[in-house]
């Protein structure tokens, strides 16, 4: 360890006197200010740190530790994910969610066959506001759907006689990334991906306190759809017990168990899941909705999915100008890409994240996989002069752990996007320091709130901060600090990561 320790100070030391040998004094106070801080925090110390910092008016490098080194980014793959949806969809892209029956109703408002629910990739089928606010969303997550049901009511539909079926063959079935954790999808920051997305494919089980001492737990659902099949074991203990709650669902299955103690007069708490196969959810939901109308359906809630092996080919597959077969009698548009991505960026939601990737190929090679969106994903970091050899993109989120990138990579696409006619747009996707998004809570002192523009990250043992902060003087920089392999509290590392940017804006 002590090896390691002075190994990784004398390489510090060494990019300090490099800078002063150059003839950049600056630079070298900034350096031995970073180094500093870095070896304050035992946390910090340990760590391995990458760093690169960019005056954008002069290119002057400012300073950089580990520049060319290979990083886990965590969410900081996201800035990479929204660049390239923003270039190549633009900012006004929309996504469309329509209703589609084999034929119109008949004159007694029968609709002979099923109703398809089809899913066009749009992430906002939910309660959130439009355009971002800070805060949580509320109103009601299944509004979209009924709005759906309204316009289908309002073609005079009185009986469905098949199914509802949940279509979200616009992109390729794969709902979880090659590298993510195994108890990833149980909850809403590993939620499944789909074409057909309602509420974020995500559920809210509440969790109370029975009546009395010894009864089971008081459970409820948001939506109030009826669709785990929930084993509760959680008894309630008198006041002043412990609050232990513990909660199971195993991979791709539909039983929940949970179990363990929670006190009277417990707040309680909310455990947001994600959704096992929301196309079969979103028709269930859509099924509700119908009947909450007057519309019986004879049939059940299934889904339809576009399977890979169904797939001749992943990466590109032939335009299609086939009108596809049917009666719509329901639409919905979304928002415009922007507030997408503006939502995605400042919430850091996965989800949303992933959407984009399929829609870039769905939208450029005709095929909404992961596979399509990562070959442009190259074609566009290419144009921006990032060789193929200084990142391993493996998803859209960053959940997965195994993609890799360098602090100068990071900092040349942050360069390419500055540089381009997206620019103000790009700007606005991202968490403004002691005002928004991740960085609400980040940068609120006196004299430094609004002047960090970045994307954060974090998965364990791995902490990030990407993006650009305005100096005193009005310069910009663009940054990029990457830190993996902590093994102390994150909040100790976020910490350090923020003075080092309060010294770029002096």
């Amino acid at each position: 360890m002590r090896k390691q320790r002075w190994a990784l100070r004398a390489g510090r030391r060494a990019v300090a006197l490099a800078l002063v040998c150059a003839g950049h004094l600056g630079a070298a106070s900034l350096a031995q200010r970073i180094e500093r801080l870095i070896d304050s925090s035992p946390a910090a110390r340990t760590a391995f740190w990458g760093i690169q910092m960019v005056d954008l008016s002069s290119g002057k490098t400012l300073y950089q530790l580990n520049p060319g080194h290979f990083f886990v980014p965590a969410s900081n793959t996201k800035l990479f994910t929204t660049a390239l949806a923003l270039r190549r969809l633009g900012a006004e892209f929309t996504f469309q969610t329509r209703v589609v029956a084999s034929g119109a109703p008949d004159a007694e408002g029968r609709i002979h066959g099923p109703l398809r629910l089809v899913g066009g990739g749009d992430p906002n089928l939910s309660s959130r506001a439009i355009p971002y606010q800070n805060g949580p969303a509320t109103g009601n997550p299944l509004a979209p759907i009924e709005d759906l049901a309204d316009q289908v009511a309002a073609h005079g539909v009185k009986r469905v006689e098949g199914d509802i079926i949940g279509d979200d063959t616009w992109y390729v079935w794969q709902p979880y990334g090659e590298g993510w954790s195994i108890d990833d999808p149980q909850f809403e920051y590993g939620a499944p991906v789909s074409a057909l997305t309602i509420n974020d494919n995500t559920c809210t089980l509440s969790v109370r306190p029975g009546a009395r001492e010894g009864d089971p737990a008081a459970l409820a659902l948001s939506p109030a759809l009826e669709y785990y099949r929930i084993d509760n074991r959680l008894l309630t203990v008198a006041v002043g017990g412990e609050r232990k709650i513990r909660f199971e669902r195993a991979p791709g299955g539909m039983d929940v168990r949970l179990w363990g103690t929670i006190p009277l007069r417990d707040r309680g708490q909310d455990l947001v899941l994600g959704i096992e196969d929301p196309a079969r959810y979103a028709a269930l939901a859509l099924r509700q909705a119908l009947e909450d109308r007057g519309i019986a359906v004879a049939g059940g809630a299934i889904a339809r999915h576009r399977l890979p092996n169904e797939v001749p080919d992943l990466l590109q597959a032939p335009a299609t100008d086939a009108a596809e077969p049917g009666v719509e009698l329901a639409r919905r548009v979304s928002a415009p890409l922007l507030e997408d991505l503006r939502i995605t960026a400042k919430v850091s939601q996965n989800l949303h994240a992933e959407l984009a990737l399929r829609a870039v190929g769905r939208a450029r090679r005709n095929i909404g996989s992961p596979e399509a969106g990562l070959e442009e994903m190259k074609a566009f970091l290419a144009e921006a002069g990032i060789d193929a050899e200084a990142y391993y993109l493996n998803d859209g989120s960053g959940l997965a752990r195994l993609n890799l990138v360098t602090p100068a990579t990071t900092v040349k696409l942050l360069r390419s996007m500055y540089g381009s006619p997206a620019r103000e747009s790009w700007i606005s996707l991202l968490p403004v320091g002691g005002q928004d998004g991740t960085l609400s809570g980040r940068f609120g002192e006196a004299g430094a709130v609004g002047r960090v523009h970045a994307k954060t990250g974090s998965l364990a043992h791995v902490s990030a901060l990407s993006g650009y902060v305005a100096r005193r003087g009005g310069n910009w920089v663009a940054f990029s600090i990457l830190v993996n392999n902590f093994n102390g509290h994150a909040a100790d590392v976020r910490g350090i990561m923020d003075r080092i940017c309060a010294t770029i804006m002096e």
